[in-house]
């Protein structure tokens, strides 16, 4: 399969899916591998063929929707921001929390991946926050719609490329060695629930029921979802969102339109506060 055949199928289907094809442009190769096994699995004539059988098979939509899904992950990704959590967003938050009273400050990670992500979260606080707020803990939900992506984060292991961005004393400290792998140690998972959820979909469960003080969702829904899924998508979130709260979308990703529920916490690095 010729890498424009792919692209112009993505560029057919998406919408279909209620994406789009801007978000898909960098990453499209790891799409187009798949779709090329799902193609020699079905025995269909090529990707023309895989588009008759698509309008033939309405359920084919559903497993072509998780092809679609880019795993593109790694600890300490985007590293400004996240010292920027540690230094700012967190603490503050954590004042909050004290002061209303509360033990438990929480946070939802969307699209957690292989739980890159909220470990990451999980090891800033238990190494550099803990001691300065002995009495809160931190409690993160990460969500994720691939429910092989959820046994991954419950294992815990990476290779060398996924944890090469965190500082090597934090490796040394949080990590144990199995052959080539980087295990993450029990007492940096604690904090950490993974869940099957997909947020396209009505909240359910232990989402709806929370108040997060911080929500990640990046290179997610702003990046691949079309123009009214993220308008659903982000009301969704800021039902859940504490008044005060914190939320962090991508870096290179854009709010909707017209939005005045946020105040701009730090416009470099895409993070804003609910008002």
């Amino acid at each position: 399969m010729r890498d424009e055949e792919c692209v112009k199928f993505l560029q057919w289907a998406l919408p279909h899916l209620h994406m789009r094809w801007p978000g898909f442009r960098r990453v499209y190769a790891q799409v187009c591998k798949r779709l090329h096994r799902r193609i020699k699995q079905l025995g269909v004539d090529g990707v023309s063929g895989y588009r008759n059988y698509l309008e033939k098979h309405s359920d084919e939509w559903q497993i072509l929707d998780a092809l679609c899904r880019v795993t593109i992950s790694r600890f300490y990704r985007d590293k400004q921001m996240f010292a920027f959590l540690e230094y700012e967003v967190l603490p503050d938050l954590a004042q909050r929390a004290v002061a209303r009273g509360d033990d438990c400050l929480k946070v939802w990670s969307v699209g957690g991946g292989s739980g890159e992500e909220p470990y990451t979260l999980a090891i800033i606080w238990k190494l550099m926050l803990q001691e300065r707020f002995p009495d809160l803990r931190l409690q993160i939900i990460a969500t994720d719609a691939d429910p092989n992506m959820i046994q991954r984060c419950q294992a815990a292991c990476y290779d060398y490329g996924s944890v090469k961005n965190l500082p090597e004393r934090w490796r040394e400290k949080v990590f144990n060695r199995q052959d080539e792998q980087y295990c993450l140690k029990l007492e940096y998972q604690d904090d950490v629930q993974f869940m099957v959820q997909d947020v396209r979909q009505d909240f359910s469960g232990a989402i709806s029921a929370e108040k997060f003080d911080l929500v990640l969702c990046r290179n997610l829904v702003f990046t691949y979802f079309d123009e009214p899924l993220q308008h659903q998508t982000f009301e969704r979130i800021l039902r859940v969102l504490r008044k005060g709260g914190t939320l962090v979308i991508g870096i290179h990703e854009e709010l909707p339109e017209n939005v005045i529920v946020v105040r701009v916490w730090s416009e470099r690095l895409r993070i804003f506060e609910k008002i």
